[in-house]
């Protein structure tokens, strides 16, 4: 499946936040999406390895468009971003998610903030290469 498969599959208004997610995402990042597994849709990518020997790759950022929410993944969720997140609008917290309930409730600078500070931040401990 691919990222417009993904898309092309969901509800109208589910598709229609995801296609203006997926725009914002790849103007933000420079970067073409990425499917990774069956609903994230990704955006770079880093390889990691911790001390523990456990290693793999893993989208740099991305989001996943749920039956009831959409997660946005900032990675690897190091840095809280107090101040982009006031900014952003109604959303929860993950480790390394942010959950909103629809696109036009959150404001978009902030989160293309949010996707920038998340790359800078990822970058500061790992190689972040494009998709």
């Amino acid at each position: 499946m691919t990222p417009h498969d993904l898309i092309a599959s969901l509800s109208p208004e589910q598709a229609e936040d995801a296609r203006a997610l997926d725009a914002l995402f790849q103007r933000t990042t420079g970067w073409t999406p990425k499917m990774w597994g069956k609903k994230l849709i990704g955006y770079g990518q880093y390889h990691y390895r911790y001390a523990s020997g456990r290693e793999g790759e893993f989208l740099a950022t991305g989001f996943s468009p749920l039956a009831s929410k959409i997660s946005l993944h900032i990675l690897p969720g190091y840095s809280e971003f107090p101040e982009i997140a006031t900014r952003l609008g109604p959303h929860k917290r993950g480790k390394s998610c942010w959950y909103i309930k629809r696109l036009a409730d959150v404001d978009e600078g902030a989160l293309e903030d949010l996707i920038q500070a998340g790359l800078e931040d990822l970058r500061s401990h790992w190689v972040v290469e494009a998709t």
